[in-house]
């Protein structure tokens, strides 16, 4: 390609990275537009050609990237060292900047464009209409109590009933149906086709700490089914939140909390409520320690025993890994319109406690 065609390509990328970035700076015109209008149709058409698959492609576009930029990675190192000696012309230097920009550019708006502008909606507190204001100590040791006694309640049931948690296939179902149930009451939590699958790296997201994952390039959700079962549930709920346009982790923390508690089974309950309390009790440990293990000793012996298990995995599968990619992904959910970081799963405590204030249930 020569000179004139590079610029023009140059150009027009630029431009359009441009148009998205000021195009997403206004979150009334997002959520009127590209989330409510445009994405849907984006969403629902990658589930359909995906969906049907029985395996992740997602997770193999995945490995092909990942493989791809190992290899970029080499290349340049093998330019710099092995052949130390070849002369660093300007016309390589500007070959390198123009297939670096290029390829950076053409993430930037593929990812946006099919997904990433949702990071800029107004989002379900809108929907809703709920007011998401800071809270008191009071309001988040109320918020507290209420979760140990939701919790309590559905371990109890699942011991007297003695369920047994779902397999793979059968948790997707009810994934689905918990969807189904939340959409009779708002429309646009539809949810058709189902793409929800297990990872096949989940051997590898349990070193690095991820439960599971949204793939824009496939539109699948991915869910770790290696991972302790009674977290499954929630963490389904959540990555089908992330499909139907919520993009902040907060935001899919509370979507993926109101399809849980729609649903008509007790695992769902009680594993989204594990996860409230999981978020809203560290919370409350940053304020007031000593009322935050107070809450915890309310807890059954089963659900303690839950929990350790959880504990137990995390510490196994301990490794150099896990810091890495939690700061990487920490400067993404930074850029992305989430100042807390990985923190920003806690801030779902606010949208719970703005809920039940206006609801007056969780």
């Amino acid at each position: 390609m020569n000179r004139h065609k590079k610029t023009i390509v140059l150009v027009v990328l630029l431009s359009v990275c441009v148009f998205i970035h000021f195009y997403s700076a206004n979150s009334v015109r997002v959520e009127n537009g590209y989330s409510t209008n445009y994405y849907p149709f984006i969403g629902s058409g990658f589930r359909f050609l995906f969906g049907w698959v029985p395996f992740s492609v997602g997770d193999i576009v995945w490995a092909v990237f990942v493989l791809f930029i190992l290899r970029q990675i080499l290349l340049i190192i093998r330019f710099l060292v092995v052949k130390k000696r070849r002369v660093l012309t300007k016309e390589k230097v500007i070959e390198v900047f123009y297939s670096c920009f290029k390829f950076i550019a053409v993430i930037y708006i593929f990812f946006n464009l099919f997904w990433g502008i949702n990071y800029n909606r107004q989002g379900i507190a809108k929907q809703l209409n709920l007011k998401i204001d800071s809270f008191s100590i009071k309001e988040l040791k109320n918020m507290n109590a209420v979760l140990v006694i939701k919790i309590n309640e559905a371990k109890q049931q699942l011991i007297s009933h003695k369920t047994p948690y779902p397999d793979n296939k059968v948790l997707f179902v009810m994934t689905e149906n918990a969807y189904k149930n939340l959409s009779a009451k708002y429309d646009f939590m539809k949810y058709k086709p189902r793409s929800l699958k297990a990872s096949l790296w989940g051997w590898v997201w349990n070193y690095t700490g991820f439960l599971g994952y949204y793939n824009p390039a496939t539109g699948e959700a991915q869910v770790n089914t290696t991972v302790p079962k009674f977290t499954q549930p929630f963490t389904a709920c959540h990555e089908v939140a992330h499909q139907l346009g919520y993009a902040k982790e907060m935001e899919a923390n509370f979507v993926g909390y109101l399809a849980a508690a729609a649903s008509e089974d007790t695992v769902f309950r009680y594993s989204v409520y594990t996860d409230l309390f999981t978020y809203a009790n560290r919370t409350l440990y940053y304020a007031d320690s000593t009322a935050a293990l107070e809450y915890r000793k309310l807890l059954l012996p089963a659900v303690i025993s839950d929990f350790k298990e959880r504990r137990k995995f995390s510490l196994a599968h301990t490794s150099f890994l896990q810091p890495i990619f939690t700061s990487i992904y920490s400067i993404f959910l930074r850029s992305n319109q989430q100042p807390m970081g990985m923190l920003s799963y806690d801030e779902v405590t606010g949208f719970i406690i703005a809920y039940y204030k206006k609801f007056g249930t969780i």
